[in-house]
């Protein structure tokens, strides 16, 4: 059964966030744990903090849209905080769990905000004079930072010699 969705504005942006909902299991098919923490070069963040970032993400839209679950591992992400080589992640197991604990929550509030809320003020701040500060455009920079990262996530994979992320889809992940 489809979710319905309430807004307008967001009819075209849910079914890209279901898709990332799918593709978080398939960019992180396979990753070993030793792979997970490579930095190429030493200079570029690990699949790790790049798939904590993306669950990160989730939660902080979850909480802007009032919703009560918090990030269990803020302290890492939170506040774009950079990588930071002297932390223990949490590992990929841990992450996917979370990813697929809030995702479900935040895609029901997605489908059930108005278009009226969505258009509230909601500092985001970025201090981008073109960016109206609102609860609609707070969703589109999570949306673009979960794109931005699924590229990187997506260029690690080749880098460490794992074949392309697969588009397949898993019909349990309804959300």
């Amino acid at each position: 059964m489809e979710t319905k969705i309430k807004s307008n504005f967001l009819k075209i942006v849910i079914p890209a966030y279901k898709m990332r909902s799918q593709l978080f299991n398939s960019v992180l098919a396979d990753i070993n744990e030793v792979d997970a923490k490579h930095r190429v070069n030493g200079r570029t963040n690990h699949i790790l903090w790049m798939a904590g970032n993306l669950v990160n993400c989730r939660y902080w839209l979850a909480e802007a849209l009032g919703l009560p679950d918090r990030d269990p591992h803020a302290d890492f992400f939170s506040e774009a905080k950079a990588l930071n080589e002297n932390l223990d992640y949490p590992n990929l197991k841990i992450l996917k769990d979370e990813w697929h604990q809030i995702s479900p929550k935040l895609f029901y509030k997605l489908c059930n905000v108005t278009d009226e809320e969505l258009l509230q003020p909601y500092t985001i701040g970025m201090g981008a004079p073109f960016i109206e500060e609102n609860y609609l455009n707070a969703i589109g920079m999570c949306l673009d930072r979960e794109e931005y990262l699924f590229g990187q996530l997506g260029l690690m994979r080749r880098v460490l010699g794992y074949n392309a992320m697969k588009y397949d889809l898993d019909p349990s992940i309804n959300y």
